[in-house]
C-alpha cells in the first residue's frame, strides 16, 4: 500500500484526524512523511499496528505520557508495563467502589462503622520538615523520596518510641484536583537538631510543643492506600473530637510506625490529630 493520506489512515486506524495530529505533536505516532509545502501528513501502512496499540491503550485509560514510555519498550517489557498499570487501576477501582458505598450509606443516614480512637502524650520534639504541594498521584513518590531515600537511608538520627515516628501533615485536601499542601516531618534528637539541620539546608527545623494526640490504632502496611478505609479513619477522629469536645490543632497526620514484626513490608500506618 505504501503511503496513505491522513484521511485514509484515519479510516483504517479508526483514529480521528484530530487525534492523529495530537499524537504527532506528542511524538507518539509521527507521520512517515510530511509535505514541506503544504504540511500535509502521510502515513505508512506499516504504522497501522502502532496506531491500534495507541488506540487500545487510550481505551483503557493509559495517560499519553505513559503510552510514550510503553511504545519505547520491547514487546515483553511493554506487556509487563500494561499488566502493572491495570493492576494499579483495579486497586483504585476497588477503593473507589468502597468509598461509593460509604458515601451512599452516609447520605441515607446510616452511621458507618467507626474505628476505636485512643489518646497518647507526645513530648516536645525537634522536627526537620519539608513543605510541598502535591496531588494524589505525586504524594507517594514525594514521601518515599523524603522518608526513605533522604532520611532513613541517609542515616539521619531518630528519636526513640512513638515520638520518633515520621509523619505527614495534610493541611488541605490531596486528590486529583487538589494539591494539599502537605508537610513531611522527621523527628530528630534535640541535642543534635542544629547539626543535622545544617546537612539539609532546604529543610526547615522547628520545635513542636508537647501535646496530646488522638489516633486510630495501627493498621497493616499499606492499609491506608484504601481510600474508603482512610476516609472512615478520618471521620472517626472528627466524630471523636466532637463528642469529647476536644479541639484538633493543625491538619490530619499520617504517622509511619516502624514495627519490627513487619520488617521488609514497610511501616504500619496510623491517622492522628494533635489536640489543643
Amino acid at each position: 500500500m505504501g503511503l496513505v493520506s491522513i484521511g485514509e489512515f484515519s479510516r483504517l486506524s479508526r483514529l480521528s484526524p484530530k487525534a492523529l495530529r495530537l499524537y504527532d505533536d506528542l511524538g507518539l505516532l509521527v507521520p512517515d512523511h510530511v509535505d514541506a509545502a503544504t504540511g500535509y501528513r502521510w502515513y505508512a501502512d506499516t504504522q497501522l499496528e502502532q496506531a491500534r496499540v495507541v488506540a487500545l491503550l487510550r481505551r483503557i485509560g493509559v495517560p499519553l505520557a505513559q503510552i510514550r514510555d510503553i511504545l519505547a519498550l520491547d514487546p515483553a517489557s511493554a506487556a509487563e508495563q500494561i499488566r502493572d498499570y491495570w493492576a494499579r487501576t483495579e486497586m483504585e477501582h476497588a477503593a473507589q467502589r468502597e468509598l461509593v458505598g460509604y458515601l451512599v450509606d452516609r447520605l441515607h443516614g446510616k452511621k458507618p462503622a467507626m474505628y476505636e480512637v485512643a489518646v497518647r502524650d507526645i513530648p516536645a520534639r525537634s522536627l526537620l520538615s519539608l513543605m510541598r504541594r502535591a496531588h494524589q498521584d505525586e504524594l507517594m513518590q514525594m514521601g518515599r523520596e523524603f522518608f526513605i531515600h533522604r532520611m532513613a537511608r541517609g542515616g539521619v538520627a531518630r528519636v526513640e518510641g512513638i515520638a520518633g515516628a515520621p509523619f505527614t501533615i495534610y493541611y488541605g485536601e490531596v486528590s486529583g484536583d487538589s494539591d494539599g499542601p502537605v508537610e513531611f516531618c522527621w523527628p530528630v534528637p534535640g541535642d543534635q537538631a542544629a547539626e543535622i539541620a545544617a546537612m539539609f539546608p532546604d529543610l526547615t527545623l522547628r520545635t513542636e510543643p508537647a501535646h496530646q494526640e488522638a489516633f486510630v490504632g495501627q493498621g497493616k502496611p499499606g492499609i491506608w492506600d484504601n481510600e474508603a478505609e482512610a476516609e472512615v479513619a478520618i471521620e472517626s477522629l472528627v466524630a471523636w473530637a466532637s463528642e469529647q469536645q476536644r479541639q484538633p490543632s493543625g491538619g490530619v497526620r499520617m504517622v509511619l510506625v516502624f514495627n519490627p514484626a513487619n520488617e521488609g513490608a514497610g511501616p504500619d500506618c496510623e491517622f492522628a490529630v494533635a489536640l489543643c
